[in-house]
């Protein structure tokens, strides 16, 4: 593709990132074919291809207005067109650098401006989330029923495995997972200890910034990837072989840390570093050893691949693998590649549309009929649980439990 950069841009850093992720566009439309909310609205604007060229209008000068905005908002960042791209255009890190330009030159309604801050200031912050949900369990009995079920219950925990082995690691804790499902990591903890692994929970770490990142407060979500690598990096000066993530949305900004960065002299080298240890769960049981040391379970589950697991990190297939070799029998679960509609903070601030890929999405899921649900994303775990009777786990809590 074409592009003929303004000034302003072409002196920038993003700027000549993004004209170079344009460029690499060859029009061919394969995107639109996987794009969730092409398939939903039937409007090209709001597909991978219709999104690049209205980005490309704003890096060639022309003012861009709200409904530019309101089809890159629409966006969920699911990356299914990267999967699909034959040319490998990095729409996700384009549609980042197009959202911020758009938001420094359009102003939001009061509403949505007023959501969007309060989003970052409560979800990121574990103790600040666990207090808001303790104040709607007062309220929760008088609650409209489709409201209470959108509202998760803090799942309880048991206790962390004492540290006693010669392998040892370090795990995310995270924001809203840390805040509604500490069982997860616990639940990883104790299937870690089983093979051999002390698993460290660093509690000054926390939210890995995607939630500010991905709403265009670039300088706030680098200061929450800054301050994980500050109380990491001990650690890992002390030989801790990897950080494991049981959030494929975290992974992913995990993984991206050392390109976002890059250009800071004082943590380039320790945020390259930190994205090479990165590895989702489901890495490292790629090691046969390991799987081959989890319990046999004889379950009919459907899983749930998050697009940050299949798409994000490319790792489609492998969480599959594990539970199909411990005797588990996975259901078919029809349109597999699409996105369920929680993408971080989408299911609040594009509701009607996260809605309608929820309901297909547990319909494909339930159309096997499953003794349960298992996913590898918390928001996602949230996003099904709200609208099905079924149990939904992270798929590591089904190996604990057996």
């Amino acid at each position: 593709m074409k592009t003929n950069l303004a000034d302003q841009f072409r002196s920038s850093e993003e700027g000549r990132e993004a004209g170079s992720i344009l460029r690499s566009c060859i029009h061919c439309g394969l995107c639109l074919a996987t794009c969730p909310t092409y398939a939903l609205l039937g409007d090209e604007r709001d597909s991978p291809r219709g999104r690049i060229y209205l980005i490309k209008e704003v890096l060639e000068g022309q003012t861009p207005s709200q409904r530019t905005q309101l089809h890159l908002d629409r966006c969920l960042t699911c990356r299914a067109c990267e999967t699909t791209c034959p040319s490998g255009v990095r729409f996700g890190r384009l549609v980042d650098i197009g959202r911020r330009l758009v938001d420094e030159r359009v102003d939001r309604t009061w509403m949505n401006a007023i959501k969007r801050w309060s989003l970052r200031r409560i979800f990121p912050y574990p103790t600040r989330l666990k207090r808001l949900l303790g104040l709607t369990e007062w309220v929760r009995p008088i609650m409209p029923t489709k409201l209470k079920s959108r509202i998760p219950q803090v799942a309880k925990t048991d206790n962390w495995p004492v540290e006693r082995h010669a392998r040892k690691m370090l795990v995310l804790d995270g924001c809203v997972q840390a805040s509604v499902a500490p069982n997860i990591n616990v639940a990883t903890a104790r299937v870690l200890d089983r093979v051999g692994i002390s698993l460290i929970s660093v509690k000054e770490s926390g939210c890995c910034g995607a939630v500010s990142y991905h709403l265009s407060a670039r300088d706030e979500g680098l200061a929450f990837m800054r301050r994980n690598i500050d109380v990491w990096w001990p650690y890992i000066d002390q030989g801790a072989e990897a950080i494991i993530i049981t959030a494929s949305g975290c992974g992913v900004m995990i993984k991206e840390y050392g390109e976002l960065l890059e250009h800071n002299r004082e943590y380039s080298e320790k945020a390259a570093r930190i994205s090479e240890l990165a590895l989702d769960v489901a890495e490292l049981f790629a090691d046969p050893t390991l799987v081959n040391q989890l319990p046999k379970i004889n379950k009919t589950i459907a899983f749930h691949s998050p697009c940050t697991l299949q798409h994000g990190q490319q790792l489609n297939g492998r969480v599959e693998s594990i539970l199909t070799q411990r005797g588990i029998s996975l259901t078919p679960v029809k349109d597999a590649h699409l996105c369920c509609g929680s993408a971080g903070t989408y299911s609040i601030l594009q509701a009607d549309i996260s809605q309608q890929l929820l309901k297909n999405k547990i319909s494909a899921l339930e159309s096997g009929v499953p003794e349960l649900i298992a996913t590898a994303n918390i928001g996602c775990l949230l996003q099904l649980q709200s609208v099905t009777q079924l149990p939904v786990k992270h798929w590591i809590e089904v190996f604990d439990g057996a």
